[in-house]
């Protein structure tokens, strides 16, 4: 039995980022030669000119993650707080 499973991975978390992760796509298939992208059949691409899209947005929207945890140093500030314990031993939260 089939079921419908919406917590796929192209679902769109913030919606009101649909467009610019739209553009940040045509902008990236067009640095990549593929000027015509949005019009073009994408099953008539290989599998490498596909990954190299979604390759290339996914480490685009790393790098500006980073920059935005980021302290302007290029280095991502910790999530984790270590807390000196009693026994002077580093304990995570």
């Amino acid at each position: 039995m089939a079921t419908n499973n919406n917590s796929g991975s192209k679902r769109i978390i913030v919606p009101s980022a649909r467009h610019a992760l739209n553009q940040m796509k045509l902008e990236i298939a067009s640095e990549l030669g593929m000027t015509n992208y949005d019009t073009m059949d994408k099953g008539t691409l290989t599998s490498r000119e596909n990954g190299y899209v979604g390759g290339n947005i996914t480490r685009n929207l790393v790098e500006m993650a980073q920059a935005s945890l980021g302290d302007g140093t290029g280095k991502v500030q910790s999530l984790v707080t270590p807390e000196k314990g009693s026994s002077g031993v580093n304990n995570f939260k």
